[in-house]
């Protein structure tokens, strides 16, 4: 086989490869394309231009279908091959892969498109002429698509659909071949030399000249053979035509558009051949990111499971250690929010003149006490203690909720989980249930520090206030262990006695504040970020442990969109290794 029926072919295969394999161009999406990238013939033209009485006359058989207004309603893709001396050359419409069509010319890939038309007739939508217009727009403008535009010679080349298109997507002419169909049709007296020699529009490839079958030829079912030499001596024998009979016919534009096919092939082979490779190793990785297919042995659903909850448990691990962000906010809970709530608590108002006299007379009852009202103090710092309890419960709810949006943000970062949304709806759930567990644990432990300041005051912290002996006290207790000789008696009901007892209530609340600022956050992580790191899932893995092989199977149920796009992806997959053997296989001459 030569060289160029190798190339082409090469790319005929390739191209029916597309086609089975679901690759039809742009409207792929983000699925890449290979069709795209692979050179082929694109037939344009106007209704009754005599484009499909071209392809035919090229591939040299009836096998279009016939009649009046707009026939062909989508584009066809046919591939010629010509196949070894001995055996029938045959065409292919990717369409119709089981049938053949022999007697043919040369290689060539062809696709026919639509007629381009004007107006819109009775039965036609208003938007049939736009429509089909931007279909044909779309073949014709990528930069790999060969545009063979027809047009009749019986009207002025200036109304030429096919030339007006050519020009838009190809203002260069680089990619458009001219022909000029119904020479035989013309006035008489005149002649479309100023078109074919390329004084009316000039294309960088010359124009070529056909003559098709008439309508009483194909009604006489006369041979294409026949209509062949018919052509030739009609350029022969022509007086306006003669001199470029060599350079026309249905012949020798297959000849020329095959020949040309074969030199951009040979010329896109090195950018195809790299689009290739690349796109490989993309979709490789898509497939390996998207993983493969689930067994369905339970036993295989199980493992991968626990594999899954691992490498969710791994991230969110990461986030709380700080291999990834977000586990800096607990520090933030204990360093801002705590501090900040601790400050705003209404110790103010608590230790006000006039509340703690209040205080400090009622637990005195009947009788007054004698020389400290030891019961006023404890029941000012009992009530002070109390206001601990809500920056102690904050402080747990906080690091919950930026542990619930930890483990939100593991699931969503943990790349396998994503093909099973019902896998990452259970482990949430069950995520959730375990932090809540944590958090009470977590809350009931910050209450008892609380408590336990209550229950038991640090009495040293007293004994080392200097004590007053009141005016009126007994002077029996009126020396006392400790007391400051140069410190002046006071009066119990005074103001500055009652501001002292708040001033010593108020250290001894600091003290405690400070403690507790230390500690809330040791019983938090304690009880919540340790205890999620070491048995977040461990409940939930029992329950795995006890489900069914179906039940199993519903976990590992993946999203339709993913299987759809592994599906396709896998095929796509297919089709560019397959091309890239294709072109392996392939030797061309240099």
């Amino acid at each position: 086989m030569s060289t160029m029926e190798s190339l082409i072919g090469m790319v005929n295969r390739i191209q029916r490869a597309c086609t089975v394999l679901g690759d039809h161009g742009g409207a792929e999406g983000a699925l890449p394309t290979l069709w795209e990238a692979l050179p082929s013939v694109a037939v344009v033209g106007g209704q009754s231009s005599g484009k499909s009485s071209v392809l035919e006359s090229i591939v040299g058989r009836d096998f279009l279908p016939r009649g009046s207004g707009i026939v062909t309603r989508r584009p066809l893709v046919l591939q010629l091959h010509k196949t070894d001396d001995g055996k029938p050359d045959y065409a292919e419409f990717l369409h119709l892969q089981k049938r053949r069509f022999s007697d043919f010319i040369v290689n060539l890939t062809l696709i026919d498109l639509p007629g381009l038309t004007k107006v819109a007739v009775e039965g036609q939508s208003d938007n049939i002429v736009q429509d089909i217009e931007n279909m044909v727009r779309s073949y014709v403008e990528k930069p790999n698509s060969i545009i063979l535009a027809i047009s009749p010679a019986n009207q002025d080349i200036a109304t030429s659909d096919a030339i007006k298109l050519a020009r838009e997507v190809d203002p260069s002419g680089e990619r458009t071949f001219g022909v000029l169909t119904k020479l035989d049709l013309m006035d008489k007296g005149t002649n479309a030399l100023d078109v074919l020699e390329g004084r009316s529009y000039k294309l960088q490839h010359p124009w070529v000249g056909v003559v098709n079958r008439s309508q009483a030829d194909i009604n006489k079912s006369v041979d294409m053979i026949a209509a062949r030499q018919k052509e030739r001596e009609y350029f022969e024998n022509s007086p306006d035509y003669s001199h470029l009979a060599s350079k026309m016919g249905s012949e020798y534009l297959a000849k020329l558009l095959s020949k040309h096919l074969e030199s951009v092939i040979r010329a896109r082979i090195p950018s195809i051949t790299s689009l290739i490779n690349k796109t490989v190793e993309e979709l490789e990785s898509e497939m390996n990111h998207i993983g493969r297919p689930i067994a369905i042995d339970s036993g295989a659903q199980l493992y991968t499971i626990l594999e899954l909850c691992r490498a969710f448990e791994k991230i969110f691990k990461e986030h709380l250690d700080g291999g990834r962000p977000g586990g800096d906010r607990i520090y933030g809970v204990f360093d801002n929010q705590l501090p900040a709530a601790l400050k705003k608590l209404p110790f103010d108002r608590h230790l006000s003149l006039q509340n703690v006299r209040k205080v400090v007379s009622e637990a005195d009852g009947y009788q007054p006490h004698l020389i400290a009202p030891e019961q006023g103090y404890r029941r000012l710092i009992e009530g002070a203690l109390n206001y601990f309890r809500g920056p102690a419960e904050a402080s747990v709810d906080a690091v919950h909720l930026v542990m619930k949006e930890l483990v939100r943000k593991s699931i969503g970062e943990t790349q396998e989980l994503k093909r099973f949304p019902t896998l990452q709806s259970e482990l949430a759930a069950a995520s959730y249930v375990a932090l809540e567990k944590f958090r009470d644990d977590g809350k009931k432990t910050v209450l008892r520090l609380v408590d336990m300041e209550s229950s038991y005051l640090t009495v040293e912290f007293f004994r080392n206030l200097p004590h007053e002996v009141e005016i009126g006290a007994n002077p029996a207790n009126s020396t006392v262990k400790g007391a400051n000789p140069a410190t002046p008696p006071v009066d119990r009901y005074s103001d500055g006695h009652f501001r002292r007892i708040a001033t010593n209530v108020s250290a001894y609340i600091l003290m405690v504040s400070e403690t507790l600022r230390l500690t809330i956050p040791k019983a938090t992580v304690h009880c919540q970020v340790r205890e999620a790191k070491r048995s977040l899932l461990n409940h939930f893995y029992a329950q795995v442990g006890r489900k069914e092989g179906k039940q199993l199977g519903q976990m590992l149920d993946e999203d339709p969109a993913l299987m759809e796009r592994r599906v396709q992806c896998a095929k796509r997959l297919e089709l560019y290794k397959s091309a890239r053997d294709e072109i392996e296989a392939v030797s061309w001459a240099r």
